[in-house]
């Protein structure tokens, strides 16, 4: 089962993070992966805009770049992109708001908890295509973010950066 189809304190996580999402962001485009039209037809996206990675099975940095590339074609001008994780149900708007505050084409922000960088990521419009030429595998904007001067931004206590890499109890593992 993707991780978009669990479902975690009465909703799927994909519709929690649309919801987060939304409370903070204009625009939020969704990237699906794994079983895309199951979870299409069974998640509520709230409007949301949302695109299938069909390289999903090659890693994270494949939706990364859908996105990237999604965004690119979006009507209007979205200066920059706010990354996060299906997986993060602890993730908040005010955490989001806090590096959405960043916004700017020319920029780079990770949100940290104490001290340790994670989700949120703001990647400025101008970021975009190097971003795209680095990504590999799981590996998403890391390396990137480490050779450039991404500000840090301290989200301590504004949102659990845990990810539900393993299934919390009650909730089957992937086959």
């Amino acid at each position: 089962m993707p991780k978009a189809l669990v479902e975690y304190e009465g909703s799927l996580l994909v519709e929690r993070a649309v919801r987060t999402a939304r409370a903070a962001c204009d625009v939020v485009l969704v990237v699906l992966g794994a079983q895309a039209v199951d979870v299409w037809r069974a998640a509520d996206f709230g409007g949301a805009t949302v695109l299938a990675n069909k390289d999903w099975e090659t890693g994270m940095a494949s939706s990364l770049r859908t996105g990237l590339d999604g965004l690119r074609g979006f009507p209007g001008t979205v200066d920059a992109a706010l990354i996060t994780l299906v997986d993060m149900p602890g993730m908040t708007p005010a955490a989001l708001e806090r590096l959405a505050a960043h916004g700017a084409p020319d920029a780079l922000a990770v949100a940290t908890y104490d001290g340790v960088r994670g989700h949120p990521v703001l990647i400025g419009r101008q970021h975009w295509a190097g971003v795209v030429e680095t990504l590999t595998g799981d590996e998403g904007a890391r390396r990137y973010l480490a050779a450039h001067d991404a500000t840090e931004v301290d989200c301590t206590g504004l949102a659990d950066p845990a990810d539900l890499d393993v299934p919390p109890p009650g909730v089957p593992s992937a086959p």
